[in-house]
């Protein structure tokens, strides 16, 4: 009986340690996340060259574009297209920046240069959509997007005309009536 219980003994001293360091192993998770969470919060992201999770590099892209560096914050933003959802949000967020991009050039010297941005967008808006149809934010965009540049196919769509000479409905038509059985 002494050898049984010796080994239940060194079998839940063996089970607490693996815990104890399963413990450790999460905490030192979470205090992570947290040291990440301060940063992204506080706005002392780390340099270009860091390791950092898919959070971060997209508070990173939303920082570059709120200070207008548009190119950067793309670039940031296709990186996490691979994230399910945080490549979502990035696809999204990045159709609005090309739209606003599109709605600066519009209104300068050259707005034929914005019909790229837009197209640009439009498709990005689709790609959201497709992914979550739900998504009602980007569908307003796409509606938004698709008044300042329709596409092809709906300009030629135009409604068809009545003309005066058109044969009438069947109920003005000559005939007999074969009248009732």
């Amino acid at each position: 009986m002494g050898l049984n219980s010796r080994r239940r003994t060194h079998l839940v001293l063996g089970l607490l340690a693996a815990l104890a360091i399963a413990a450790a192993i999460d905490g030192a998770h979470a205090w992570r996340q947290s040291r990440w969470n301060e940063a992204i919060t506080s706005g002392t992201l780390p340099a270009e060259g860091e390791s950092v999770p898919p959070q971060v590099q997209f508070a990173r892209a939303s920082a570059q574009a709120e200070s207008g560096a548009g190119e950067q914050a793309l670039h940031l933003y296709r990186s996490l297209d691979g994230d399910s959802d945080l490549g979502l949000a990035a696809r999204y967020n990045s159709a609005n920046l090309l739209m606003r991009q599109a709605v600066v050039v519009r209104a300068g010297a050259e707005p034929g240069k914005a019909i790229a941005l837009i197209e640009l967008a439009k498709e990005t808006y689709r790609d959201v959509l497709r992914v979550d149809p739900q998504n009602w934010d980007a569908r307003y965009n796409l509606e938004r997007a698709q008044r300042l540049l329709p596409d092809p196919d709906e300009m030629d769509a135009a409604p068809p005309e009545n003309r005066r000479d058109a044969e009438r409905a069947a109920t003005t038509m000559r005939g007999f009536s074969p009248g009732l059985p």
